[in-house]
């Protein structure tokens, strides 16, 4: 998942408010129209223009207050409409400089600012910035629809993308008038003036309920933990998590006690590990009922009125549902074809599923215990599975993913594969203390760009992982605009001292959200709309799941030492080969009903009960008891704390098809770190962004289009019989 932008990972993928090019505009520049009336110059930090300075720039966290967004935001939004006015009324005729790449380097003081809201938003969302947030989304929301409707700016915009000249543009020139042109017609600039008025009242609407969901799953992830009053219910637990949970009961002033608290990193340890059965259920009933509770913060009718509003809004864009409308512009074009490769893959996981089951209702029926495993039980037998089957305890691994050494590792293989170099940098300004920023150089001794790294979980932090852009790469009349980004996580501190150790899982999805990052620090384009992530929601998770892969490397692997500086023993290298195919019905299932259900919840017409229809569509999938979506309706913030991943959660599998056959692309070269393949995939899928269409962009890369055979084969899981030999 890149940001949470309102993105995320598995999770985080989230997007910004703005879905659109004109979010990620950046650097102003001379208009052949009439420039905006001078503004006096601000106060605000928000206002100023730090992307001037020490390392190319940098964000002024030292000097922001909750205070400052709200002035910030509506100066800006005047800014941007000035420029935007200014294009659309020039007295030029439209051309590629004067029209579409001026819209594509307004709003510098808008992104800006923008970045940094949405940054508190998802990292630093206490009651007051909340407050901000309710009234500003439908107000941001606005400002989308007076760009998108406005007729002059779209007349000229329409007259470059139909002129004879277009053609003698550049490849990237004409992929941006596209660009536009696509994003103007979706978001309904050639709708009547009437139907504009209802578009826009639909999405500020929306942006307040999607805000209101994203508040209520915070505070159900905040209110809510597992408190532990007894040692002896802590058995089975790793030392590390224990460690966690006391630490987090003393921040909650509950000394003596240990807290679990309601989020992913906390439960899912919790629920792998511990052998006290009721209170397996107790957490996972807590962690599942994420705005599904009897209180303020359910997000029921919050997500019928969503799924209303979406339907109607696409129909008056002229599309049969909100997945027709969603999946326009995507590499998958409908979601005929999305729903075809999900029910390829459906089929062998339910499959592999039922022989999981198996195995594990086998332990519970040795061990006497008299009952059918329950979702609660899950990952507790499955690791004890995997210990009968492989010798493999994945707690003794966990020594060796020392925070700090997988970081290392990272930086590693970055510059193996891209030739990177990351150097530490203290001093500069950070929004919280628990951050660390490092200054990137490319092979050749310069400068590629800053990464800032917020690994730990805190009150008004979302759970999860995702990665930021806080300045997308570009440039402007030969100067270098380069990228800043971040990754996010939420790893729970032990005591203090101590080095923090991670799950496997955790891990790999550590090089997954450095994927993403990696995918901005490589772009190399001209235009930001273009820029680095800002590809094809489909497309875009592509390069971050490729990165996953590098985690198991033998190379990979010496780096991770424990604390004695012991080095990962090979026994545990070949028990996690030997290992490799374990669980993949469960990690497969989970992950694909919440991308089908996601895909039928945009498919469907009139109103809907989101009880009533996770119910049917799993009954309808025949979806095994043991298991339950990884995300349910009501905290699927994915779908419904922004649009980005909505009828879009299938992108991570249509990406994971790209990434297994493109890693496979490597390992038959020689292996994941040839240094001709490296090049290839540098040259045709990190650096080039969203400036060719994905599907050349891979088959340039690869030599042909990919195949879902890769991905079968990496979950053992059979091929279709067409293609059996």
């Amino acid at each position: 998942m890149r940001l949470k932008q309102n993105f995320c990972f598995l999770s985080l993928s989230y997007t910004k408010i703005f879905a659109i090019a004109v979010s990620n505009l950046v650097i102003s520049v001379a208009l052949a129209a009439p420039a905006a009336k001078p503004i006096e110059k601000p106060t605000n930090p928000l206002l100023t223009n730090w992307w001037k300075g020490p390392y190319g720039g940098i964000p002024p966290f030292d000097k922001i207050t909750v205070a400052d967004f709200k002035p910030a935001l509506e100066e800006a939004i005047k800014m941007q409409l000035a420029e935007v006015e200014a294009i659309a009324n020039s007295p030029a005729p439209p051309t590629f400089e004067n029209t579409v790449a001026a819209l594509d380097y307004s709003g510098q003081t808008m992104n800006r600012v923008q970045e940094i809201y949405l940054l508190w938003q998802v990292s630093m969302n206490d009651s007051k910035f909340q407050e901000v947030a309710k009234e500003m989304a439908p107000k941001l929301a606005g400002l989308q629809d007076d760009i998108f409707h406005n007729e002059k700016l779209f007349k000229r915009i329409d007259s470059v993308f139909n002129s004879p000249k277009k053609s003698k543009l550049t490849g990237e020139q004409q992929r941006l008038t596209w660009f536009h042109e696509t994003n103007f017609i979706l978001h309904g600039a050639r709708l009547t003036e009437k139907q504009k008025a209802r578009v826009s009242e639909i999405n500020q609407r929306l942006a307040t309920l999607s805000t209101q969901f994203s508040q209520n799953e915070l505070a159900d992830e905040e209110n809510e933990s597992l408190t532990i009053d007894k040692k002896t219910d802590l058995a089975g637990l790793p030392q590390s998590e224990i460690d966690g949970a006391a630490t987090e009961a003393t921040r909650r002033k509950q000394n003596g006690k240990w807290v679990f608290a309601n989020t992913r990193s906390a439960m899912e340890p919790f629920l792998t590990y511990s052998e006290n059965r009721p209170l397996r259920e107790k957490a996972f009933r807590m962690w599942t009922s994420r705005g599904d509770n009897d209180n303020s913060h359910n997000n029921n009718k919050v997500v019928t009125e969503i799924l209303s509003l979406r339907s109607e809004r696409s129909k008056i864009l002229g599309f049969p549902s909100y997945a027709h409308w969603h999946l326009d512009n995507r590499m998958a074009k409908n979601p005929d074809t999305a729903m075809d490769l999900m029910m390829q893959v459906w089929k062998p996981a339910l499959a592999r599923v039922k022989s999981e089951v198996i195995d594990m209702q086998a332990i519970v029926d040795a061990d006497k215990g008299n009952f059918k495993i329950q979702p609660w039980d899950y990952r507790f037998y499955a690791e004890k599975v995997r210990k009968a089957k492989y010798d493999l305890d994945l707690n003794a691994v966990k020594p060796f993913l020392r925070l700090e050494k997988v970081r290392e590792a990272m930086f590693w293989m970055a510059k193996q594969l891209y030739g990177f170099n990351f150097k530490k940098l203290e001093g500069v300004p950070v929004y919280h203390e628990d951050m660390s920023v490092y200054e990137v150089f490319g092979a050749n001794g310069k400068q590629v760009g800053l990464w800032y790294f917020d690994p730990y979980a805190r009150p008004g932090k979302d759970s999860g992982a995702w990665m930021n852009n806080y300045r997308e790469q570009q440039k402007i009349k030969g100067q270098a605009i380069l990228p800043i980004v971040s990754n996010n996580a939420n790893f729970i501190k032990g005591k203090p001292g101590e080095p923090v150790t991670i799950s496997w899982d955790d891990a790999v999805t550590m090089f997954h959200e450095f994927g993403h990052a990696l995918h901005s620090l490589n772009s190399n384009v001209t235009y930001p709309s273009l820029s680095g992530t800002n590809t094809s929601g489909d497309f875009v998770e592509f390069p971050s799941q490729f990165h996953e892969n590098y985690l198991k490397t033998p190379e990979i692997l010496k780096f991770l030492t424990d604390q004695d500086g012991k080095s990962f023993p090979k026994e545990l290298v070949v028990k996690i080969e030997n290992s490799k195919y374990f669980n993949q019905g469960f990690s497969t299932l989970e992950f694909l009903a919440s991308a089908i259900v996601d895909m039928k919840l945009h498919l469907a017409q009139g109103p809907i009960d989101p009880h009533a229809f996770e119910k049917a569509s799993l009954a309808e999938l025949q979806m095994p008891s043991e298991i339950v979506m990884r995300h349910r309706i009501p905290q699927f913030g994915h779908l419904f704390a922004t649009e980005d991943y909505a009828a879009g959660y299938y992108g991570y599998l249509w990406a994971q098809v790209l990434d297994e056959d493109a890693f496979a692309a490597f390992v038959e070269a020689g292996g994941p770190y040839d240094k001709k393949m490296a090049k290839l995939f540098h040259d045709n899928i990190m650096s080039v962004g969203n400036t060719v269409d994905p599907a050349v962009t891979y088959r340039k890369f690869r030599g042909r289009d990919p195949k879902v055979d890769a991905l079968l084969k990496a979950r053992n899981f059979p091929l279709p019989e067409s293609k059996v030999q």
